[in-house]
């Protein structure tokens, strides 16, 4: 049972980060295909498509009644974007911050992180408080479509060379195809994930609330952590950083929202998700704020720090489960 759990597991993370690469490929050359801005289709469809495992893990896990997994997914992918993908990107380069993170999403995150904190205290995420977040997702993304608008040509031109390079996969149709293959991967992955996750936690005595936190965390933000590191290793550090954060961003507004909108009673929040988890989002959130304005980087020496901080939220996370079932 173990052993099988455990590779539905591994099977169902590998079509999740493999549907989310053929998402993002296909769809962005299908945009460009159809004639809508290279830059957009970086602001939106990229982020949904790195984004994607955990909207459709989150969202499975609620279909089958383990909304406090979702929200652990949530919650954990976030701590997991903030302090293991940027901590781990700026130990292989020191990470340029463009000014606009600064000053618009850094704070838009820490606010955001506030909010789903303040609609948590009544234990739950209702269908409404799950409208709002998802339309705020299309608020942020109208916001950042105009604002793309005065980029410069440089970062214009950027984005068609790494977009819309010919290949033998470039048609319509085709394009058509391997997107609904990677939609079909995700579902079918997410599905995976969810049952093998459910049981390997009944079978080992641990909740699913640190199962989302954890494992499921980790896993849904390998595309955004192969996104990062990758950007980093190439010299395009503020995109790492921009991945990171904005995939936090579309965490707490799509994928919440989304999930909290398929929930019959909302999503459930536990005590401690209430007292410790989404507190520990934060600070994450608010740590940037002080890193990312001195010197508007973030250094190797900083990165180390990051990673300290989610190995010691990790080591929390051990000691807490450890004293549930002792």
């Amino acid at each position: 049972m173990t052993l099988a759990s455990l590779f539905f597991f591994i099977f169902g993370l590998f079509l999740l980060v493999s549907g989310a690469e053929l998402l993002v490929r296909y769809s962005s050359k299908l945009a460009i295909y159809i004639g809508i801005s290279p830059l957009v289709v970086g602001l939106t469809i990229v982020a949904f498509g790195t984004s994607a495992p955990e909207l459709f893990v989150s969202v499975q896990a609620t279909l089958d009644g383990s909304s406090n997994l979702a929200l652990g997914n949530i919650v954990g992918s976030n701590l997991c974007n903030i302090l293991f993908i940027l901590g781990a990107s700026a130990v292989f380069a020191p990470l340029v911050v463009h000014q606009q993170l600064i000053k618009k999403d850094i704070p838009l995150l820490v606010v955001l992180s506030v909010i789903v904190y303040g609609m948590s205290f009544n234990g739950s995420i209702n269908f409404i408080e799950g409208v709002l977040l998802f339309a705020g997702v299309l608020a942020y993304t109208s916001f950042a479509i105009i604002m793309s608008r005065k980029e410069n040509k440089q970062v214009t031109d950027e984005y068609t060379e790494s977009l819309s390079k010919k290949s033998l996969f470039s048609s319509l149709w085709l394009s058509i195809l391997f997107i609904l293959i990677g939609l079909g991967m995700l579902v079918l992955g997410s599905n995976y994930l969810v049952e093998s996750a459910t049981m390997m936690a009944e079978y080992l005595g641990v909740g699913k609330e640190v199962i989302g936190l954890t494992i499921f965390a980790f896993g849904t933000s390998l595309p955004e952590a192969v996104t990062s590191i990758m950007a980093s290793i190439k010299g395009e550090r503020d995109i790492a950083v921009g991945n990171a954060i904005g995939s936090c961003i579309f965490n707490l507004l799509a994928v919440l929202g989304a999930t909290a909108i398929a929930a019959p009673d909302g999503v459930e929040v536990t005590l401690q998700m209430l007292q410790f988890d989404i507190p520990c989002m934060i600070v994450a959130s608010i740590i940037c704020i002080p890193l990312f304005i001195s010197g508007k980087k973030v250094s190797r020496g900083e990165g180390v720090l990051l990673l300290g901080l989610y190995i010691l939220y990790l080591y929390q996370i051990i000691e807490r489960h450890s004293e549930i079932i002792g």
